[in-house]
Order: structure tokens, then C-alpha cells, then sequence
């Protein structure tokens, strides 16, 4: 277990790493504020025809092998990031390092629970969440420290560490025992598709969907985002807060976890749902009031806003379906959470041509408290039909 947690902890790194990397690609190549935002969206458009295609086909294909080949891509994606001389390059690397941990993100989980024996199940399923969320958080604090204090050749050499991460990943599976594909598996047809039970449709879409569109909005927009938002706005030229503040945000979302109080999922959920509106504002008034220390507040609170938001939105996800359906239902799942990363940060992305930007972020705050108070209206609703308590272990 410990070799496959590492291997997703890589991983991860390599999915967030180029973040702080996007002010020096924007000022070298003369790129718009919409440019960079549909560099960073990109990513996630790929990454999510390849989560539905590998999460339904994967297992029959071979779990380990899908993991080598999404690691073998991610290195691709790393040279071609690593010799770009043009901006397509850029791009193209953004689109395979979509595809990669799209391909990776559909089959590393299960490659791990097949590498646990069935009583530590529960225990490899919330590590590899936090561990996701480290690993997000540590690959721009990597990238960014290397930009401010060791500022040589600062578009190959950061990407060089990644290149290296990468390889230790790739060498660390082969270390890990060959999963067999019965003949079964191969000639399964696994229908691609995010069907969701009519029964459980309203609950899953307002406690489930809703409240991860709205983490991997708020906190997408603030891995695009704040690089250039701290540069701009809060008017400093250290790379090395930038990375630090996404670490503190994803990093302390994983921490969050791990607090034990409160216990009641839903309860827990209209806590963390409201610290996420209220961090996000903090944020837009650091940026008008050019405070440095009000922004950390915001990131702060927000990062146990979106640790507790992510867990009971995912929490639901399993408890709500029959076994028989929660494989399609956490797909929905995730699938929700990363149009999350697509279409409101383009859509800032857009209104940066027309506006500023932080006139740009009140209007995205204002969509995301109307899904906020929307959700914790229905949340009186679903906890009322729930007919026992839901009992969530929230400590380590």
C-alpha cells in the first residue's frame, strides 16, 4: 500500500507542478489573461473523456499497465513542457498531462486496493484522498521555491525535478506485483456512463454534485489564479508565496480531514460549505484592500472549508446508492467536480477581457453563494428524509 500511495503522491505533484510556472510562460510568450486560463483549463477538458473511457474499460485492460501507460505520458508531457519553444508546445503538454491523469486517476485507486487486504479498505480509500490533495499542494510549493531561490534556467529546470519524480514513480510500480485480468474482465463490456439512480438523483445532485462543483471551482480558480493575483494585485514578485499559499490551501483542505469535530456528516458539510463562501470573500477583499495577511485568513478558511466540503460531498456519494450502483454514482462524482475546474475559470478567463479581475472573481463569488445558500436550504430537506443517522469516522 505505502508504494502505491507514494506513486499517486507523484503524480499528483506532476498534476499542479507547471501552476506557478504559468506568470513566466504569460510574460515570455506575451500570453493573455484568457489564454492562461484556458492553458490551465485544457488540462481538465481532456482529463475527463479519458476518466470516463479508463474508469469503465481500465479494469479489463489491466490496472498496472493503464497506470504505467498514464505515467509513461506524463513524462511525455513533461519533455514536451521541458522543450517548449513555441506556444503550442505548451499546450500540447497540458493535453497530455490531462489525458495522463485522467487515464491514472480511473485506475490508481483501485491498483491500490488490490495491493490491500480488504480490512484496511476503508483506510486506503481516505489516505489516497489526502494524499491526492498533499501531492496537489507540494508540486507548485516545488516549482515555486525553485523559481524564487534558484532561479537558473527557470523554464527546464523545475521541470527537470518533475521529469525525476516521475521516474522514481515509474520505477516504484514496477516494484509492485502484477495484477491478473481474468478472461472475464477482458471481454466485459463496461458501458461508459454516469447513470445516477432515479431515487437517489436529488439527494446526490444538491449534497453530492453541487457542493464538489463548488470546491474545485473556488479552489480551481485560486491554482490558476493566484500566481498572477499575488503578482498583480497583492504586488509582490516572490514566486515562492504563491506556491506557498496553493500548498497551505490544498495541503490544509487534506489536514482538514482530520479533524475530528463535528461528527454529523451533515452539519460538518453546512460548515465547510459556508467557510468556502466566506473564505472566497476574504480573498476578493484582500485583492481590493492589497492585504497580504487578509488573503492567508481566507486561505485558511477556506482550506478547512473545501477538507470538510470534499469529504462529506464524497462521503454522500458512497453511502447514498446500493453497492451495485456506487462505482457510476462516484464517477458522477468526480466527473461534476471537474467541470468544476472548466467552465468558471474560462469564464473569468473571459470576463478578464471586459473587466478587472477582481470585479471578474465578485461575479464568480456571487454565482457560488447562490449554490451555497441553495445547498444548505436542501440540506434541511435531505436531513430531515434521511431515516437513520449517518455515523462518519472523521478522526485519523
Amino acid at each position: 500500500m505505502k508504494k502505491m500511495l507514494l506513486i499517486i503522491l507523484l503524480m499528483s505533484c506532476g498534476a499542479t507542478f507547471v501552476t506557478p510556472l504559468f506568470p513566466v510562460y504569460s510574460e515570455y510568450y506575451q500570453l493573455s489573461s484568457l489564454q492562461i486560463t484556458i492553458l490551465f483549463a485544457i488540462y481538465a477538458v481532456f482529463l475527463l473523456p479519458t476518466l470516463l473511457i479508463v474508469g469503465a474499460k481500465g479494469n479489463g485492460w489491466g490496472l498496472k499497465r493503464v497506470v504505467r501507460i498514464s505515467i509513461l505520458i506524463s513524462i511525455a508531457s513533461t519533455l514536451f513542457l521541458l522543450g517548449n519553444t513555441e506556444v503550442w508546445m505548451l499546450f500540447a503538454g497540458r493535453i497530455l498531462e490531462g489525458i495522463a491523469y485522467g487515464a491514472f486517476t480511473g485506475t490508481a485507486v483501485a491498483l491500490l486496493l488490490r495491493q490491500t487486504s480488504p480490512k484496511k479498505t476503508s483506510t486506503a480509500l481516505k489516505l489516497s484522498g489526502v494524499t491526492v490533495l498533499v501531492g496537489f499542494g507540494v508540486g507548485p510549493l516545488i516549482a515555486a521555491f525553485m523559481l524564487q531561490y534558484i532561479p537558473v534556467q527557470p523554464f527546464r529546470l523545475p521541470l527537470g525535478i518533475l521529469l525525476f519524480l516521475l521516474i522514481i514513480s515509474i520505477v516504484l510500480l514496477e516494484t509492485i506485483s502484477k495484477d491478473n485480468v481474468t478472461p472475464e474482465q477482458m471481454r466485459a463490456n463496461n458501458k461508459i456512463s454516469l447513470g445516477v439512480p432515479k431515487q437517489i438523483r436529488s439527494h446526490f445532485w444538491a449534497m453530492s454534485a453541487l457542493p464538489i462543483f463548488t470546491v474545485f471551482t473556488l479552489q480551481g480558480i485560486a491554482l490558476s489564479l493566484i500566481p498572477t493575483f499575488v503578482k498583480n494585485v497583492i504586488q509582490t514578485s516572490n514566486h515562492f508565496i504563491s506556491g506557498l499559499i496553493i500548498f497551505v490551501l490544498l495541503s490544509g483542505s487534506a489536514a482538514a480531514q482530520f479533524i475530528p469535530r463535528p461528527t454529523q456528516p451533515v452539519t460538518r458539510m453546512r460548515l465547510g460549505i459556508l467557510f468556502l463562501v466566506i473564505a472566497t470573500w476574504l480573498i476578493v477583499i484582500s485583492g481590493l484592500t492589497s492585504s497580504l495577511p487578509l488573503l492567508w485568513i481566507g486561505v485558511f478558511i477556506q482550506a478547512i472549508g473545501g477538507g470538510w466540503t470534499f469529504q462529506n460531498a464524497l462521503f454522500f456519494a458512497g453511502k447514498l446508492p446500493d453497492p451495485e450502483a456506487r462505482p457510476r454514482v462516484i464517477s458522477a462524482f468526480y466527473f461534476v467536480a471537474y467541470i468544476g475546474f472548466i467552465v468558471p475559470v474560462i469564464g473569468v478567463g473571459v470576463l478578464t477581457k471586459f473587466i478587472n479581475l477582481n470585479l471578474a472573481l465578485v461575479f464568480l463569488n456571487l454565482f457560488a453563494t447562490i449554490i451555497v445558500i441553495y445547498i444548505l436550504l436542501y440540506s434541511i430537506r435531505f436531513k430531515r428524509d434521511i431515516s437513520k443517522p449517518i455515523v462518519q469516522n472523521h478522526g485519523a
